[in-house]
């Protein structure tokens, strides 16, 4: 098929017809078919989504969840959760595993989510599209096979000598050559035959409960039949001249809203986006906002943390804190995830956005028998400490560090965003939107310009300020002269993540770029 405008590693995509844009080439082409042929953002995304569930396993599948933004030309925006619950047997004595069966401790809702935007979709967007349509090309890349992309190989090699304990992993996937599902076809094929609830409350939803429970998991059929995505309305915050929206908890939506409320208030549109201080008000204003991220939690389990986290005179006294020569300690307890996010905007102006994860790349590790789905370890981010507003317990949804973001501009939708990265979501996207509302980058040039990460990573267990080593040599010694831990690592790495931006203008012209670090990009139409 052929498009208008595709991002290439110089420009973006540009269009006023529609766009999309996914780490993965295949889920992009996937999107951009849907659009052309007159559907929505939404409908563009859940075919998205269902061929980047196929095509990128190490970061996202059936097995896992999803958290969706969707807003109309007029900013009517809502947030959709799809985020399983803890198994109704769910106990824990001693730490929660990283892997295995004991870690597959909360459901997996991402394709619940489908058909609860589907819904929206059409009883408020008038969309027409079907699901059974829309898994088409998730089917035929399951079937037919499709090129192992460089993430999935790095991901692979890097967890090679682990995986070979995961039952069932090394007969599922490769490490190169070209991948194919069967089994997660049939599945697909399931679920675009009968229905979402499928997952959940057909024949194979059995087969999935017996599979899991095979591997000893506690999740039972009762339990994905009680799997239910809710629609919520967003959190928002006024930045310059834009309104920021977010996911409520238990997702870090309201971290992102706070760093970025932290950071209004450090002149970042007065300082360099190359100089040290730069990085240094962006650095600070993470940890303050970090600072409060344990009181984030299921709110229909305890206390809403939204208020008292973006209360304004309590992110102002953040703001005073930050010393502007000197680095503070960095407070944050570490958190792995990775995940992937895809992004559309349809010729109408409609918006959409999510990010699907499976949480730790390849999840828990377990297959579940033999659909072909490998199950997400989303319940490691549960606390066992029972005065943990994050204490795990029966039907509980996890902390969530999925946040995809949506910006208003005179009431309309302006930017569409988000990243993967787990504790890295907050801080990339505080970085993006700074770079792209106070200093004006176009979204190519925002997502290739170099990268922080503060605090532990799957490779390095040191709190540091790891920063991509093409910030220059100057700016790296003025941070360690104000103090900060620096330790470099390679431009474009995956420790940065992998984002998506598409930026709407006034006059309805879009423009969008996935991440330089993934293996896909944006099409417009």
């Amino acid at each position: 098929m052929n498009y208008r405008s595709r991002q290439t590693e110089t420009a973006v995509a540009q269009s006023r017809d529609g766009m999309v844009t996914t780490p993965h080439w295949a889920a992009s082409e996937a999107g951009a078919k849907v659009l052309a042929r007159g559907g929505n953002a939404i409908e563009a995304l859940v075919a998205a989504g269902g061929a980047l569930s196929v095509t990128y396993p190490h970061f996202c599948g059936l097995g896992g969840d999803a958290v969706w933004m969707v807003c109309d030309r007029d900013g009517d925006a809502h947030t959709f959760l799809g985020i399983g619950q803890a198994a109704a047997s769910a106990h824990i004595d001693g730490p929660i595993p990283p892997r295995g069966p004991a870690s597959t401790l909360t459901t997996a809702c991402l394709v619940d989510s489908w058909e609860k935007v589907l819904d929206h979709s059409a009883t408020v967007w008038g969309g027409s599209e079907q699901l059974a349509t829309l898994l088409d090309d998730a089917i035929a890349l399951a079937d037919d096979g499709f090129a192992i992309s460089p993430s999935q190989t790095f991901w692979h090699n890097f967890r090679a000598g682990e995986s070979e304990t995961w039952p069932g992993f090394r007969e599922l996937f490769q490490r190169d050559g070209i991948q194919r599902q069967p089994a997660l076809a049939q599945t697909l094929k399931a679920i675009a035959a009968n229905g979402a609830r499928e997952f959940y409350e057909g024949a194979l939803a059995d087969r999935i409960a017996r599979g899991l429970a095979a591997t000893g998991s506690p999740l039972t059929a009762a339990d994905l039949a009680a799997t239910r995505t809710g629609m919520v309305e967003p959190v928002r915050l006024s930045y310059g001249d834009t309104v920021l929206l977010a996911p409520p908890p238990p997702t870090q939506g309201v971290t992102t809203l706070g760093i970025m409320a932290v950071l209004s208030q450090l002149a970042p549109k007065d300082k360099s986006p190359d100089s040290a201080a730069y990085y240094h008000a962006l650095v600070e204003a993470v940890k303050q906002a970090f600072l409060d991220r344990h009181l984030i939690a299921d709110p229909e389990f305890g206390a809403d943390a939204t208020r008292i986290l973006l209360d304004p005179d309590r992110l102002s006294r953040k703001a005073a804190a930050v010393d502007p020569n000197r680095a503070a300690e960095w407070p944050a307890p570490y958190r792995q995830g990775d995940t992937a996010l895809l992004a559309a905007v349809d010729a109408d102006g409609r918006a959409a956005c999510l990010l699907q994860s499976i949480y730790f790349d390849w999840g828990s590790g377990v297959v579940a028998g033999d659909t072909g789905i490998l199950w997400q370890n989303r319940g490691a981010a549960f606390s066992v400490d029972p005065p943990s507003p994050n204490f795990i317990q029966p039907g509980k949804r996890p902390f969530y560090t999925l946040n995809p973001g949506l910006a208003l501009k005179n009431g309309r939708p302006h930017l569409v965003y988000g990243t993967q990265g787990a504790d890295g979501q907050p801080q990339t996207l505080a970085l993006l939107l700074s770079l792209l509302i106070d200093h004006g980058f176009d979204p190519l040039t925002a997502l290739s310009r170099p990268r922080f990460l503060l605090g532990r990573t799957f490779s390095d267990s040191r709190d540091n300020l790891k920063i991509e080593e093409n910030v220059g040599a100057d700016t790296l010694a003025a941070l360690g002269s104000l103090g900060h831990e620096v330790a470099t690592i390679a431009p474009l790495s995956p420790l940065g993540g992998q984002a998506g931006i598409i930026r709407i203008q006034e006059d309805g012209q879009m423009e969008a770029a996935h991440d330089p670090r993934s293996d896909g990009g944006a099409i417009g139409l």
